[in-house]
């Protein structure tokens, strides 16, 4: 699944072209991943014009110029984003189906249509994503539900603080729990544990304000790097312009079980943590 380096690297990219596009067309051919009205979705769009492109943790927003309205993407685990114009085509998320010549394919599930002829593809191999119209109110009580973000000015460390100690779960689990932290997905906490040399089975309420501190610090040099180098790339994603990502020549521990520490060379190992394969080392991370 994209996570928040990917869907940021995916809105820069996509604001390039899509702003100040009017649609003139909508196809929804999978009505179920509309949340609400299709029916509404297709005549709220059509003859309205992209103005901006924001994000939420992982969720994408898309502001319109006619009418209260505002258009949110989720690309959950296997969601695609291709647009094409006659001049160029440029895809970010998953990395299946290939982006090939034949668009729409089977897997192409909302088309939009521009003026320019332009259009953008929202593919999605397992359907999980979704695309909802809402209002500002509604987009404003849905964006209130994510905790705090790293690499933005709410993201203090009195904030950090408040939100992660007195909880009593695993790390981990604290820190996947969007409502907490948004924005981090397995990969990220993974490595952000590995920065602060803590193990992500501890509980949170056990750790000093020392180690607390430097996971502070991990969640925002972490993620502005992989920002920085485009996310980070395995078999299945691709950034807009069909490129992987290279931050995965970064990673320490994602991935790497039973390599050798990159600190400290001991064999680095894996287990699960709130139901999600999780990599560590035994001797950095306490």
């Amino acid at each position: 699944m994209p996570e928040l380096p990917e869907v940021e690297t995916i809105r820069q990219d996509l604001r390039a072209v899509l702003r100040k596009k009017k649609i003139t067309a909508v196809t929804v051919r999978k009505p179920r991943m509309v949340v609400g009205s299709p029916r509404k979705l297709v005549v709220t769009l059509r003859g309205n014009t992209i103005t901006e492109i924001d994000r939420r943790a992982k969720l994408l927003i898309f502001h319109l110029q006619r009418g209260d309205h505002f258009l949110l993407l989720h690309l959950k685990m296997t969601g695609q984003l291709i647009y094409r114009s006659p001049r160029t085509t440029i895809a970010g998320g998953h990395g299946w189906p290939p982006v090939g010549p034949d668009l729409p394919n089977k897997y192409s599930h909302l088309i939009i249509t521009f003026a320019d002829r332009g259009q953008l593809f929202f593919n999605d191999l397992r359907q999980f994503g979704y695309v909802e119209l809402v209002t500002r109110e509604h987009k404003e009580m849905i964006t209130k539900t994510y905790g705090i973000e790293p690499l933005t000015p709410e993201f203090t460390w009195p904030a950090f603080r408040e939100a992660v100690r007195p909880r009593t779960a695993p790390l981990k689990q604290v820190l996947l729990n969007q409502a907490v932290i948004a924005g981090l997905g397995n990969i990220y906490v993974d490595e952000v544990c590995f920065y602060a040399k803590v193990r992500p089975q501890r509980r949170a309420h056990r750790l000093t304000h020392a180690e607390l501190k430097q996971l502070y610090r991990g969640c925002n040099h972490i993620i502005q790097q992989a920002i920085k180098h485009r996310g980070t790339t395995f078999s299945d994603y691709r950034d807009t312009q069909g490129r992987r990502g290279n931050y995965w020549r970064r990673l320490k521990v994602y991935g790497r079980a039973g390599k050798p520490c990159r600190r400290c060379a001991t064999a680095l190992q894996k287990t699960m943590v709130a139901g999600r394969g999780t990599t560590y080392c035994p001797q950095c991370q306490p």
